[in-house]
Parts: structure tokens; C-alpha cells; sequence
């Protein structure tokens, strides 16, 4: 259902500096916390960020920053994704997971693909969305999920999502069903499918969810824990370059007397007339030297990565 990227992580530099782009295809049973604090010892760098939790039950594509390129998991965070899984209907669960305590249960009725789809593409375009009780959100400085756990559940505000693509396919167990969907950032898979429960007449929780890939970024191109492990008792853990954080960005290519005025925090003047907002300034030598943005007829800086000179 899923359609891959052509690129391969082999495709790529072997770059094994500590600022740069880790995709990490993320095991069940571990948080997000978990795989940072891992990369951590592996890249021998304190700073290390990843966009876009993954919930322990969850496996898949994971963006991590390591170094400096942490200032850059902006442009990561806002991305698309896709994800593929499991929901079982007839179930209901206290966290919607498969996590959680059973809390209901509901005959399931008659479907097939057709009609199934149909209540799926009711689902699809903005909308919105209430985030679940058990989840990492705050609310007057406390968890939701702390909160549940002491039996409190709280108002939570809806939050605008868009859903692109929602398509589910049967499965020899006519109470589950495999699905895809696409959707924006901020949108809780588990919360969809129990909607979606809900609109044919009975109850529903996810058993499966994998992170296929997010904005341009994919899970064939990621490397599990193990195998990162396995580069680094080998020799040093291979980062793909910062600049893979920002290739959809407009790239204009400064000299060195830009890149020193860049370094200062000065105001640069060039022609970008294809470019929105920001733009990915490079060196000569095609790495990322920062990211700038549109003011008045220049560019300020705003990111600034100190480049080594020859």
C-alpha cells in the first residue's frame, strides 16, 4: 500500500562528523526518550533531539538530529506522514491501543471493503481532532497520561488536523483491519480509528502502527538500533548531512565573502526569485552553511553553521 522512495541509505556520503541526520527505524516496546538517550552513547554527543513522538507500541521511521542540527528538527516536525497498521473492532481500550485496558466492547457489524472505505473517506480533509487522554500533552503543567492514570480526565482543546489519505483493507478476521493513512502533523492515528469505530456502529483500538515516512524521509532508508550499534563497534555511526533537513528549501550557494557576513549575523543581498520565506545558504563545497530568511529586500540570518576553512 505504501509507496517507497527509490533512495537508499547506501545512496549517501559516508559523513561520520556529530551534526548531522539520523533515521532510525524505531523497535516496539521502546519510547522515543529511549531511542535519543541510546544515540546519545552511540555518536558520543549530548545533543541529540528527534521529531515526532512515536508512541512504545509504535515502531518506525524516527528523525533524529544529532549536533547542531538539532536547531533544524523545525523543518521536520511540521512534515507529512505516513502510517500503516492494525485496528480491531468489537474492542475499546482505556488508552485506544492495544496498551491499554479493555473498557468496551460491541458487536461488529457486516462490512466490506467498499463500505469500510466509504466511512474512511468521511474522515479525510481539515478537521478536527481531541487528543486522547492518555497522551504526553499538558494541561496546567501536568500529562494527560499522568492524569489518567490517577482515574482524572480533563477537557482537552481540539486541535486542527488534515487527514490526505485514509484507505483500510480486510483481513482473514473480519474484526481486523489493515490501514494507511496520510496526515498531517499533530494527528493521533489511535483517536482516528476509534472514530472510525464509532461512525459504524461499534468500538475499535489500534493493535499495530508503524511510521512509513515522514515528509521526504522514509523507513527503508532507516537503520534500526541494532545496526547502529553494529557501525559503531565497527567504527563511527554515519550521519546523513544537515542539509537533508531542509532539500525542499530554495539553495543558493554563498562565496566567501558572503559566508564571513553570514558568520556575523550580517544582512545578505542575492537574487532567489523562485524562494518563499527561507532559504538554505551553502558553501562552495555544498554544505549546509545556514538557513536565512526574507527581510525586506536581503536575507537575515537565523541558523548559522560555523564552516571550517581550508
Amino acid at each position: 500500500m505504501v509507496r517507497p522512495l527509490k533512495t537508499s541509505f547506501d545512496d549517501w556520503p559516508n559523513v561520520t562528523t556529530t551534526n548531522g541526520l539520523l533515521l532510525v527505524d524505531k523497535s516496539p516496546g521502546m519510547t522515543s526518550h529511549d531511542v535519543v538517550a541510546k544515540v546519545r552513547r552511540l555518536v558520543g554527543e549530548r545533543r541529540v533531539g528527534h521529531a515526532g513522538t512515536l508512541d512504545p507500541m509504535a515502531t518506525g521511521l524516527l528523525v533524529v538530529a544529532v549536533g547542531p542540527s538539532t536547531r533544524l528538527l523545525r523543518f521536520a516536525q511540521g512534515q507529512t506522514k505516513v502510517y500503516t497498521g492494525r485496528v480491531r473492532l468489537g474492542e475499546g481500550t482505556d488508552s485506544l491501543d492495544a496498551d491499554g485496558a479493555i473498557v468496551a466492547t460491541a458487536p461488529v457489524p457486516t462490512l466490506d471493503v467498499a463500505s469500510m472505505n466509504a466511512a474512511a473517506h468521511a474522515f479525510t480533509g481539515a478537521q478536527q481532532q481531541i487528543p486522547p487522554m492518555v497522551s504526553a500533552l499538558k494541561v496546567n503543567g501536568r500529562r494527560l497520561h499522568e492524569l489518567a492514570r490517577e482515574g482524572v480526565e480533563v477537557e482537552r482543546a481540539p486541535r486542527a488536523i488534515t487527514i490526505d489519505r485514509f484507505h483500510l483493507e480486510a483481513t482473514d478476521d473480519p474484526r481486523d483491519w489493515e490501514f494507511e493513512v496520510q496526515c498531517s502533523v499533530g494527528t493521533y492515528v489511535r483517536v482516528l480509528l476509534a472514530d472510525l469505530a464509532l461512525s459504524l456502529g461499534t468500538v475499535g483500538h489500534l493493535t499495530a502502527l508503524r511510521r512509513e515516512a515522514s515528509g521526504h524521509h522514509h523507513v527503508q532508508t532507516a537503520l534500526t538500533l541494532e545496526a547502529l550499534t553494529d557501525q559503531r563497534e565497527t567504527g563511527s555511526v554515519a550521519l546523513l548531512p544537515p542539509l537533508e533537513f531542509v532539500s525542499h528549501l530554495t539553495q543558493v550557494t554563498l562565496d566567501e565573502q558572503d559566508l564571513t557576513r553570514l558568520e556575523r549575523g550580517q544582512r545578505l543581498t542575492f537574487d532567489a526569485v523562485e524562494a518563499t520565506a527561507e532559504v538554505a545558504v551553502l558553501d562552495t563545497s555544498g554544505r549546509l552553511a545556514g538557513i536565512v530568511h526574507r527581510r525586506d529586500e536581503g536575507w537575515q540570518p537565523d541558523i548559522v553553521f560555523l564552516q571550517e576553512r581550508n
